[in-house]
């Protein structure tokens, strides 16, 4: 298992927002990271969704159907 100190940690969560995207990089699951930011107190990044989500509901709200939503942002 990679070793992932405190201020290391808050960088690559800085960078890379998600817990999953810093396990993909280090060879860890989404739990482990997860554990390490419980046992260093850090918080998660709680707008890491938050552009996407406009997005979505900018798009919705100008008639996209959900079905083009899905297609769109997935590519």
């Amino acid at each position: 298992m990679a070793r992932i100190g405190k201020n290391q940690l808050i960088q690559l969560q800085k960078k890379y927002k998600t817990d999953e995207a810093i396990a993909k990089l280090y060879g860890m699951t989404r739990q482990g990271i997860h554990r390490l930011r419980k046992k260093y107190g850090i918080s998660f990044v709680d707008d890491k969704h938050k552009e996407r989500n406009q997005t979505i509901c900018k798009l919705h709200t100008e008639g996209m159907s959900v079905i083009k939503l899905s297609k769109k942002l997935n590519s």
